[in-house]
């Protein structure tokens, strides 16, 4: 199972177009909101969350997805649930994915060591010892960033080729009209 962790304040595109991709291409996604199910971003938009973070369980996930936002990124890098599933995650050696400046949260916990990553400029420094790159879009063995709400196609596209391929991430990209000028 894939989770995408909603938190008050949250990106609302970094958390959506993800998600909407990730459906499209069959995979299985379960919302959690941390505090509740309803769960407002910081653009004033509300989300029902598919559980809430009391319910979330899952000691063996296929992703966890953490969506930037201020102060989003802040209130998931507070959440003990957050913690927990990120520490399975890392143990497993699944995908743990990031954008804007959710990548801090994965920084403070020393998950980005010896990797490459990118956040949302001004967030570097939490980055702690990963080799900041300047791509929109980073994926380095099992960790997966995003700069921020500019590149939230690119880095859903990512997802699914992490999940299902390149082939399936490239026919979802043209099925959506991604390259279209």
């Amino acid at each position: 199972m894939i989770y995408l962790f909603l938190a008050n304040g949250f990106e609302e595109i970094e958390a959506l177009c993800p998600l909407d991709l990730l459906r499209r291409a069959g995979l299985e996604v379960t919302t959690v909101g941390i505090g509740g199910e309803s769960i407002c971003g910081a653009h004033g938009i509300t989300v029902a969350a598919d559980i809430p973070d009391t319910m979330y369980a899952d000691a063996s996930p296929d992703m966890i997805i953490l969506p930037g936002g201020m102060p989003g990124a802040r209130n998931l890098d507070e959440s003990c649930t957050v913690d927990t599933a990120l520490r399975v995650a890392a143990k497993k050696g699944v995908f743990i994915a990031a954008i804007c400046a959710a990548p801090m949260v994965l920084g403070r916990r020393g998950l980005l060591k010896g990797k490459r990553a990118v956040c949302y400029p001004g967030f570097e420094k939490e980055l702690i010892g990963a080799q900041v790159s300047e791509h929109a879009v980073v994926r380095d063995g099992n960790i997966i960033t995003g700069a921020g709400m500019g590149v939230a196609l690119q880095f859903g596209l990512e997802l699914v080729a992490a999940l299902k391929g390149q082939a399936a991430a490239d026919a979802l990209r043209a099925a959506v009209l991604a390259d279209r000028v």
